[in-house]
């Protein structure tokens, strides 16, 4: 009698569990769009903006948070007209603005320029780069060492995205001193 218990619950646990699945319609499932994700192609036109195409544009005469205009543009009459008209915006500068400004010149300018600014950086002294040219020989300002910093010139390139506005007025005057000193 035991026996005829036991295998009739085998049966019924059998046919329990062969019942529940079903390949022809799955079980349900809580959150669908976590198992079954809907793919975007890049490019694709999409209904979640106004013209159905393209992603929103700012309005006009709008710009990005943190961004400072520069007036002067990269050319040679900029690179002018900043040598002669644009002035630092830092009126007193303390004294941990000058180390902070012999920190920066040391981290980005010295490699070529020489901690000194005569042109003589590691990268020269082993002819990595050759033409660096030393402050005393150049006439040069803030403002044209500003420019130079934003556009970059030459072989040197911009340092706008490394330095902010005035990070780059910074280290500006700690070149002017540097000039004064050779």
């Amino acid at each position: 009698m035991k026996s005829l218990y036991k295998i009739t619950f085998l049966i019924c646990i059998t046919i329990l569990v062969s019942s529940c699945h079903n390949n022809s319609k799955p079980n349900y499932q809580y959150m669908p769009n976590m198992y079954e994700p809907v793919s975007y192609e890049t490019y694709e036109e999409s209904s979640a903006f106004k013209n159905g195409k393209e992603g929103q544009l700012p309005p006009a005469g709008t710009i990005n948070r943190g961004f400072e205009p520069y007036e002067y543009e990269n050319s040679t009459a900029g690179y002018d007209l900043a040598k002669l008209n644009l002035k630092s915006p830092l009126d007193t500068i303390s004294e941990k603005d000058v180390e902070k400004s012999k920190e920066l010149f040391d981290i980005y300018c010295a490699i070529c320029h020489g901690t000194e600014g005569n042109g003589k950086g590691k990268l020269v002294t082993q002819g990595k780069y050759l033409g660096v040219p030393s402050y005393k020989d150049r006439v040069i300002t803030e403002g044209s060492v500003f420019h130079v910093q934003t556009y970059g010139l030459n072989s040197m390139g911009s340092y706008a995205n490394q330095l902010n506005s005035h990070e780059r007025w910074l280290v500006a005057s700690y070149v002017i001193n540097l000039k004064a000193k050779l």
